[in-house]
């Protein structure tokens, strides 16, 4: 049996991801910071885990054992105006979606290198497929995984594993600020209502949106299919976007 660790499995995209990959008989490793019951099927495995903490980290790998994908889904956002962000979140948001998601790649290689087989899946965003405003820092950290999942394949492929990007749409359902310890509207300044104003508009009532299952099977895909392919858009709007660049 297959064995798939996904991190960030307590909500969206990256609980889908572990119910789609369990109903395909997979075995599946769910991970969250807090584990919480009742959220997966039966014969999901649940662990702890911090993504920003190397000690979590080691705990959950070795608790895991080896297995044969990575998903990396874990990743917290922000909507506003850069001038208004507080560098403490830029530096949490930088520490979960981008360093903790190479502190888990860079966790997983040796297993993997050893056994020459594996797959790693990070998944990014529609941000890195097109610019959009009022996420300056969020797109950064993104942008930085795309780079980075693109050296990593050319290397990883010298040892038979295959490094992919799965880069999700926008989902109005999707809790993209979550974890922040100030008020939201504090994002947006005065001088910025008027330039803010129509992007909220378009938010509340985009013309295509990605649903969980699309990033699911986006995933399943990315894994399974064997190729050499990186870049899988998940969703209409950012296959959409995708195609357009």
């Amino acid at each position: 049996m297959n064995t798939v660790l996904i991190t960030g499995t307590s909500s969206g995209y990256g609980l889908e991801t572990a119910r789609h990959f369990h109903s395909k008989g997979w075995r599946v490793i769910a991970t969250m910071r807090t584990p919480r019951a009742g959220l997966l099927p039966e014969g999901t495995e649940v662990l702890a885990l911090d993504v920003t903490d190397p000690a979590s980290i080691v705990a959950a790998i070795d608790a895991a054992g080896p297995i044969d994908a990575l998903v990396n889904n874990a990743g917290i956002g922000l909507v506003g105006a850069f001038e208004a962000a507080p560098m403490d979140y830029i530096r949490k948001i930088f520490d979960t979606n981008t360093f903790g998601t190479m502190a888990m790649v860079q966790a997983v290689i040796p297993q993997m290198r050893a056994r020459r087989a594996g797959v790693i899946v990070n998944v990014t965003s529609s941000v890195t497929l097109t610019s959009m405003p009022l996420a300056a820092a969020y797109t950064a950290s993104k942008q930085a995984i795309t780079g980075f999942t693109g050296s990593l394949a050319h290397e990883m492929a010298a040892f038979g594993l295959r490094v992919k990007l799965v880069e999700p749409g926008y989902a109005p359902t999707t809790r993209f600020s979550q974890n922040i310890d100030f008020a939201i509207e504090d994002m947006i300044p005065a001088p910025y209502a008027d330039f803010a104003r129509p992007i909220f508009a378009a938010f509340a009532n985009p013309p295509l949106v990605t649903q969980e299952r699309d990033v699911a099977e986006a995933v399943w895909q990315a894994v399974t299919d064997g190729t050499d392919q990186l870049h899988y858009p998940a969703g209409p709007d950012a296959v959409a976007l995708a195609r357009a660049g």
